[in-house]
């Protein structure tokens, strides 16, 4: 991890398997006057050609595809993942049969779009290392660009890679060349004979793309026992799973490694407060974590279904006082309650939002809170939040998000990271979480204002420093749905989850739902993580000019020797007369 949490992006590694030359040291200055040429554009060019050396040359790393799965048997995201092509920079003006290079800044619905309508071979988007000196107005272009993306299927492969010198020098040279293709014939004759070099991009596979059917989806739960003989429950729960452009590049520092830390720190301070007998409230807090968030809550509704039609004791059998789903809260200062109904006053869940209301007014003014409402519609088939699989069993819930909209494209991208994750603002939420409850459990409002009587402070505070650590653990490796059971340091992250629980919470469980073979409810693809090949060749418009050469050279060697006698009479006449 960087300072200022900038990411050293995982998983780049490239050979060259020709040696580059060093360049030079710099000759006397030089000038070109052409007209309609940028001439510093050809003098970077000329030096970044050298960043890979000529004609045999090659550059191998690891491109990550976009997203490739079927959700209740509707294909979502990229089913393409061979790729033989040249590559093209976004702005030229031919892409057909070509693999379409873009950056952060290019990379945008009309790009996408056109490369699809010219039907490109591929399109190769670069990430940059350093995502928090990007201006936030591109961030939040890219991200829409993204959503859209997603929202298509298409057979064009699309790929996904980490940004470095190889490959940003070849961005400035396909770049450069669709600037020629603009300019004058002069200038697109001398570029022609200048470069002599292209790039081919490559991902062969002699496999075809498989469905992968064994993917698991794993939740975990725990429970901090309350006082009396039958306490309220009050569940907490966030989903752990991440979600972006490509599974192999998806962080979800906000969305929602937000939600599990905060969940994970109050499992913490809670379990202080329930260790004393005399300080346990009375109410049991069941804690859950829950895979699949990206794609349904389908871990939420397999968990749901386990507890509630199979077991035959369970907690949410019993009293359920409401159920609180953490969602994105590490950037804004905004937070929203989003419910299925309002909720009925005098009810656990209308007292806990009075409450929140308290907390923020008297602590946190500066902050908007507001109820979002929005119903479900049982016609549709995906929900839009987790409390939206309590409410079909009619159990009271909300989610608190500092995203109003569910649409937000702040839930899914590959530019979440810990470089948009103010930690500040998380601590603040976790506060105001974690005071909320207290008041609610103890029935603080009585004694004073949630100003006046802090809980969480002293010994008791929520540290900074648990917080930083806990999100940077979670964003050390992609938490795609599809990844989580599949590599080492993913089942690791897990097995680390449940060690979390168990250290603070009794009778922890986990539970892995393997999907219906027959139906499943979402099915994975495999080929995610593909080897790429960038091949410096020559171009064709090279080979055709050095064709003509030839070509003119046999003709002049072919007339010579036919009109030899013609040739040398008419020579010998000219000597003799120059010597006369």
């Amino acid at each position: 991890m960087l300072a200022g949490g900038d990411r050293w992006w995982p998983g780049l590694t490239g050979t060259l398997v020709l040696h580059q030359q060093p360049l030079q040291e710099s000759k006397a200055p030089f000038t070109l006057q052409l007209k309609g040429f940028h001439q510093e554009g050809l003098v970077h060019w000329m030096v970044c050609g050298t960043a890979l050396p000529a004609a045999s040359s090659s550059y191998e790393f690891n491109a990550y595809r976009m997203q490739h799965y079927n959700l209740l048997q509707e294909k979502q995201g990229c089913r393409g993942a061979i790729v033989v092509a040249e590559a093209r920079s976004s702005d030229d003006h031919s892409l057909m049969r070509r693999c379409v290079i873009m950056k952060l800044t290019d990379f945008t619905a009309e790009h996408y779009q056109d490369a699809l309508s010219q039907n490109a071979a591929a399109v190769l988007i670069l990430l940059p290392k350093n995502i928090s000196s990007v201006p936030a107005d591109v961030v939040q272009g890219f991200m829409r660009a993204e959503r859209e993306t997603l929202l298509k299927d298409t057979m064009m492969p699309v790929y996904v890679v980490p940004e470095d010198e190889q490959l940003l020098c070849m961005y400035e040279e396909v770049k450069l060349a669709a600037a020629t293709r603009v300019s004058s014939i002069l200038v697109r004759v001398l570029h022609s004979m200048v470069s002599t070099t292209a790039f081919q991009i490559l991902v062969s596979n002699s496999y075809p793309i498989k469905p992968v059917t064994d993917n698991a989806i794993i939740t975990l739960e725990g429970v901090l026992p309350g006082a009396g003989e039958d306490p309220q429950t009050i569940v907490i729960t966030a989903h752990y799973d991440s979600y972006g452009l490509a599974p192999w590049l998806s962080f979800g520092a906000d969305s929602n490694g937000s939600g599990v830390t905060i969940l994970l720190e109050l499992a913490r301070i809670f379990q202080r407060l329930y260790s004393d007998p005399r300080s346990k409230a009375p109410y049991h807090l069941l804690f859950s974590l829950t895979g699949g968030g990206k794609y349904n809550f389908l871990g939420t509704k397999r968990w749901l279904e386990e507890n509630m039609d199979h077991a035959e004791s369970s907690l949410l059998h019993d009293n359920v006082a409401f159920v609180l789903c953490l969602d994105t809260l590490a950037s804004g200062d905004e937070l929203y309650i989003h419910v299925s109904r309002p909720p009925r006053p005098g009810s656990p869940l209308h007292t806990f939002i009075q409450k929140l209301e308290q907390v923020i007014s008297s602590r946190f003014p500066w902050v908007h809170f507001e109820m979002v409402h929005k119903k479900i519609n049982l016609g549709e088939t995906t929900v839009a939040w987790e409390h939206e699989r309590y409410a079909v069993r009619r159990i009271p819930g909300f989610t608190l998000s500092h995203v109003e909209d569910h649409k937000s494209e702040v839930r899914g991208s590959v530019l979440d990271t810990m470089s948009q994750v103010d930690l500040r603002k998380l601590k603040r939420n976790a506060v105001i979480i974690a005071e909320s409850l207290a008041h609610f459990m103890y029935g603080l409002s009585d004694k004073g204002s949630p100003k006046e009587i802090q809980v969480f402070k002293g010994q008791m505070e929520i540290l900074d420093s648990r917080l930083t650590a806990l999100m940077s653990f979670l964003t050390s490796v992609p938490r795609a749905t599809q990844l989580m059971d599949r590599e080492p340091t993913h089942t690791l992250l897990i097995s680390s989850l449940e060690q979390e629980l168990r250290q603070h919470l009794v009778q922890v469980y986990k539970h892995t739902f393997k999907p219906d073979r027959r139906d499943p409810e979402v099915t994975f693809f495999d080929q995610m993580k593909q080897p790429m090949m960038m091949y410096r060749v020559k171009p064709a418009a090279f080979d055709l000019f050095l064709g003509g050469c030839i070509a003119a050279y046999l003709g002049v060697v072919y007339y010579g020797i036919q009109n030899f006698g013609n040739i040398y009479s008419r020579l010998k006449l000219v000597v003799k007369s120059k010597s006369q």
